[in-house]
C-alpha cells in the first residue's frame, strides 16, 4: 500500500494537499452527474410540444431512471477491478472523466436515437471514476489516522457543492432553454474537472498511481477482455438505439434488480468462503455485508428525490414565488445545500463523541440514518394527504423531507464510504469500493421500480407506497440497531 502523504509541504489545512485536487475533481464530476440527473425524469416524461421530451409514461420513465442509476453504480465494480489490475486509480479517473464528457455531449445532441448512447457513456465513465477517486482519498491516510473520517466528510462536501452547481445550471438551461442545453452544460462541467485534474495531478505523487504488478501475458489477456466487453456493450446499445430490438423498461428493471441481488450475494460468498484473506478480514467482511444491506435499503428511498418526488413536485407543488416560477429541478438543491450546512456539524459531533468514548458504532449510525428516512416519508404522506384534499401541497413539506433524508445521508454515506475503505481486505480494496457503490446500484434500481409504482395512478398510488416505506425503514432500523448494540459489547476489529 502507498504510504500516506505526511511531509510538511503536503499538508493543507491539516489534511494532505492531494485532498484538494480530489475535492475539485469530484465537485465537477458530481456537477455533471446530478445536473443531468436532475432533469432526466422531466425530459423523459415531457410531451412533444414547447420543450419536447420523450413523452414516456411515469412508470417507464422511472424504470429507465432506475436502470441508469443502477448501471452507473454497478459499473463501479469492474471499474475498481480495472484500476486494481490495469490502470491504477489515477489513470482510471482520467479515462472515466473523458468518457463521461463524451456521454454528456452525446446527450446534448437533439436526436432521440442518441439518448441511450449518451446514458451508456456516462454510466461507463462514472464506473471508472467514482470508486477510484474515493480509493485515492482513502490512500491519503493511514487506517489509524484520526483525520480519516473528517477527510472523507470534507470530500463528501465536494459532491454536494457540485450538486448545487449542477441543479442550478443544468436545471435552468434544461427547463427554460431546452433539455439538451442542460445536458451540454453537464458535459462542460466534467471537462473542467478533467482539465484541473490533469493540471494538478502531481500533487498526488505516487498515491494511487500504479496497479498491481501482473505478468505480461496476464495483463494482455485482461486488456483484451476489457476492450472486447466494451465493444460488445456498445454494439448492444447501438442496435437498441437503431430499433433492432427493444424490451419493456419495467420488466428489464425487475430482472436487473434480480441480477444485482445475485451478484451481491455471489461476491460476498466468494469473499467469505473462497478468497485468500485472513480470519480478521473475513470478520470485517461480515460487517461490510451488514452495511451493504442497510445502504441498499437507504438509497432505494433516498433516490426518490429524482423520481417520484420530482413528479409529485411538478404536478402537485406550487413553485411560484411572487412573479418567479422556480424550475422543478431546483428543489433538489435542498439536499446538497443541507449537506454543505450540516456536514461540518456532523463531522465535529462524531469527533466530540469519540473523544468521550460515546461515538456510536457504524451499525448504530446506519440505524439512525434509516430512522431519519422513515420520518421523511412520514412527512411526505402528510403532504400527499394535503394535496389530495386541496389539490396542492406547500413546498415546505418537501423541504422538511429533504432535511430529514439529508440527516440520514450524513449518518450513512460518508460513514459507510470510510468503513469500506478502512475494513476492506487489502487485496480487494478497489473492488470493495466498487461493492460499496453496488449497494447504491441495487438501491437505485429498486428506487426506479418504487417510483414507478408510486406515480402510476397519481396521488392514489403514492400514498400507500410511501406508507409501506415507513414501516420498511422502521423495521430495518430496529434490526441494525440491535446488531449495533450487540457489537458495542465486543471489541472493534
Amino acid at each position: 500500500m502507498t504510504k500516506p502523504m505526511t511531509s510538511k509541504n503536503s499538508i493543507l489545512f491539516n489534511h494532505p494537499k492531494g485532498l484538494l485536487i480530489l475535492f475539485l475533481t469530484e465537485m465537477w464530476e458530481r456537477m455533471s452527474y446530478y445536473g443531468m440527473r436532475g432533469i432526466l425524469i422531466l425530459f423523459m416524461t415531457a410531451g412533444i410540444t414547447d420543450n419536447p421530451g420523450l413523452n414516456l409514461s411515469n412508470g417507464n420513465a422511472n424504470a429507465i431512471y432506475g436502470i441508469y442509476t443502477g448501471m452507473v453504480y454497478l459499473l463501479c465494480l469492474p471499474g475498481g477491478w480495472i484500476a486494481d489490475n490495469l490502470l491504477g486509480y489515477q489513470k482510471s479517473v482520467i479515462f472515466g472523466a473523458i468518457i463521461i464528457t463524451l456521454g454528456h455531449l452525446i446527450l446534448s445532441i437533439p436526436i432521440h436515437q442518441t439518448f441511450i448512447f449518451g446514458l451508456a457513456f456516462v454510466a461507463i465513465g462514472t464506473g471508472l471514476l467514482k470508486p477510484n477517486i474515493s480509493s485515492i482519498v482513502g490512500q491519503l491516510y493511514s487506517k489509524e489516522d484520526p483525520r480519516r473520517d473528517s477527510g472523507f466528510t470534507i470530500f463528501y462536501m465536494a459532491i454536494n457543492i457540485g450538486s448545487i452547481l449542477g441543479f442550478t445550471i443544468c436545471g435552468w438551461l434544461g427547463e427554460r432553454i431546452g433539455w439538451h442545453w442542460g445536458f451540454g452544460a453537464a458535459g462542460f462541467g466534467m471537462l473542467l474537472g478533467l482539465i484541473q485534474f490533469l493540471s494538478f495531478r502531481s500533487w498526488l505523487g505516487e498515491v494511487g498511481k500504479h496497479p498491481i504488478e501482473l505478468s505480461k501475458d496476464k495483463k494482455s489477456n485482461y486488456i483484451y477482455a476489457v476492450i472486447s466487453t466494451f465493444i460488445l456493450s456498445l454494439a448492444l446499445v447501438g442496435t437498441a438505439a437503431l430499433g433492432y430490438w427493444s424490451i419493456n423498461p419495467v420488466y428489464f428493471a425487475e430482472r436487473f434488480r434480480d441480477f444485482l441481488v445475485f451478484v451481491s450475494v455471489a461476491y460476498f460468498v466468494y469473499l467469505l468462503f473462497i478468497a485468500d484473506i485472513t480470519q480478521a478480514e473475513r470478520q470485517n467482511v461480515i460487517l461490510l455485508l451488514i452495511l451493504f444491506i442497510g445502504a441498499a435499503a437507504f438509497w432505494s428511498g433516498f433516490d426518490q428525490s429524482a423520481g417520484s418526488f420530482t413528479i409529485f413536485t411538478r404536478d402537485y407543488v406550487d413553485l411560484t414565488f411572487n412573479s418567479f416560477v422556480m424550475p422543478v429541478s431546483w428543489l433538489q438543491q435542498a439536499n446538497p445545500i443541507f449537506i454543505v450546512i450540516f456536514a461540518p456539524f456532523f463531522a465535529s459531533f462524531w469527533l466530540f463523541l469519540g473523544s468521550r468514548g460515546l461515538n456510536p458504532n457504524i451499525p448504530l449510525k446506519f440505524a439512525l440514518g434509516l430512522l431519519f428516512m422513515a420520518l421523511g416519508f412520514k412527512v411526505m404522506v402528510f403532504a400527499v394527504n394535503l394535496a389530495t384534499k386541496t389539490g396542492s401541497a406547500h413546498v415546505q413539506w418537501l423541504l422538511i423531507t429533504y432535511l430529514l433524508h439529508t440527516f440520514g445521508e450524513l449518518t450513512i454515506s460518508p460513514v459507510g464510504l470510510s468503513a469500506f475503505s478502512k475494513y476492506s481486505p487489502k487485496k480487494y480494496m478497489g473492488q470493495m469500493m466498487g461493492v460499496w457503490f453496488l449497494a447504491a446500484s441495487l438501491g437505485g434500481v429498486i428506487a426506479g421500480l418504487i417510483g414507478g409504482n408510486a406515480t402510476s395512478s397519481g396521488l392514489v398510488s403514492i400514498n400507500p407506497t410511501f406508507k409501506t416505506l415507513i414501516y420498511y425503514y422502521l423495521i430495518l432500523a430496529v434490526i441494525l440497531g440491535a446488531i449495533g448494540i450487540y457489537l458495542k459489547k465486543k471489541p472493534e476489529h
